[in-house]
């Protein structure tokens, strides 16, 4: 074949016919393929990074795992075309048709498909962050599993899309309506890929977000009021002074989160992640974080008053100044923990462990430390009084106790 020869010599075909041509693995960075027609041929693995295939005819081409990005793809044919597991980064595909191609596991992270063809494509566990999907057509578009973090849809034709992340049917309308106006109350966000995203001062009251990824998203001053939360992972997210108050996140992971501020009265942790998170002054009262895992949490200033810690892990944990009035810490590991005044008048602490702890001018006044582990904790000026104690609990303690 002529045209086969002459690109493979020169990488320079334009407007060349290379219609079921063998190009499986070919190496055509920076060839010119522009109006050339490609159609059902095999170019599955080839290297086609910035190459110039604008108005090209890919027509049913075997394009999987090929290396397309920075391609131009302008006006391009790619209908019914396989580009599962390629590779198009920061491609141009403006205008192109794609209509049923199979795009599944693609990258088309910062890829610009404005105004692209998209009917019944499979974009399944398909990376779409930040691409650029204005004006795109997307109807029955298969989007289960894909990462559309930042992705612009303005304009974009989502009326029937099936937006199956993670494996379950998520109601499409209500991600395009977060991401064009951060505003979606009650919405079933559920499994929805919120990587990243930034939700600042976003209306989430009452949303469905269990098992969610808001990993290192942006939520601070976020309204979450009542929200589902479950199972989501937020691990490093932003949430300072975010509305939390009466929101279900039980195992949610808020691992190094910053909570600093946030409304979190009588929320359901329980067994949630809260390793190292920052909980400075956040407000706690009547939360339920039994079991919750709070080790090396900064809790300074925090409000817990009533709150349930019953076997929640707080070694090392900061409660400088923490108002614990009336908290149940049974069985709580506070190993270490630094509880310097902290008010735990009438806190039930019964089997806790604070050994180590650091409760100088905490005031202990009507707390039940019935069978708590004392041991080389520190009690300089803590102040007691009507404070149940087992005296063999605490021979080793450090301080003086005042009544």
């Amino acid at each position: 074949m002529p045209s086969l020869k002459k690109l493979l010599d020169t990488k320079k075909c334009p407007n060349c016919d290379l219609s079921e041509a063998n190009l499986r693995g070919a190496n055509l960075r920076g060839a010119n393929l522009s109006g050339a027609n490609l159609s059902e041929a095999n170019l599955s693995g080839a290297n086609l990074f910035n190459a110039n295939l604008n108005n090209a005819i890919l027509k049913g081409a075997n394009l999987s795992r090929t290396k397309l990005g920075r391609a131009k793809l302008d006006e391009a044919n790619l209908s019914f075309a396989n580009l599962s597991n390629a590779n198009l980064s920061n491609a141009n595909l403006n205008g192109a048709n794609l209509n049923k191609a199979d795009l599944s596991k693609a990258n088309l992270n910062k890829a610009n498909l404005s105004k692209a063809n998209l009917k019944w494509a499979n974009l399944s566990g398909a990376n779409l962050s930040k691409a650029n999907l204005n004006k795109a057509i997307l109807k029955g578009a298969n989007l289960s599993g894909a990462n559309l973090s930042d992705a612009i849809l303005i304009g974009t034709h989502l009326e029937v899309a099936k937006k199956k992340i993670a494996k379950r049917k998520s109601d499409m309308p209500s991600l395009k309506k977060l991401l064009d106006t951060k505003k979606c109350p009650n919405c079933d966000l559920s499994e929805a890929n919120l990587k990243d995203t930034d939700l600042m001062r976003a209306d989430l009251s009452g949303a469905n977000l269990s098992n969610a990824s808001l990993s290192n998203a942006n939520l601070s001053g976020a309204n979450l009021k009542g929200a589902n939360l479950k199972g989501a992972d937020l691990k490093g997210a932003d949430l300072k002074g975010a509305n939390l108050s009466v929101a279900y996140l039980s195992g949610v992971n808020l691992k190094g989160a910053d909570l600093k501020g946030a409304d979190l009265k009588g929320a359901d942790l329980t067994g949630a992640n809260l390793k190292g998170a920052d909980l400075i002054r956040a407000k706690l009262s009547k939360a339920n974080l039994k079991g919750a895992d709070l080790s090396n949490a900064d809790l300074r200033r925090a409000n817990l008053k009533g709150a349930n810690l019953v076997d929640a892990i707080l070694i090392r944990a900061d409660l400088s100044d923490a108002n614990l009035i009336e908290a149940n810490l049974s069985g709580v590991d506070l190993n270490g923990a630094i509880l310097k005044g902290a008010n735990l008048s009438s806190a039930i602490l019964e089997g806790a462990n604070l050994s180590d702890a650091n409760l100088s001018d905490a005031n202990l006044k009507d707390a039940n430390l019935v069978e708590a582990n004392l041991n080389g904790a520190d009690l300089n000026k803590a102040v007691f009084g009507g404070t149940k104690m087992n005296q063999s609990k605490y021979l080793k303690m450090q301080g003086v106790i005042e009544y």
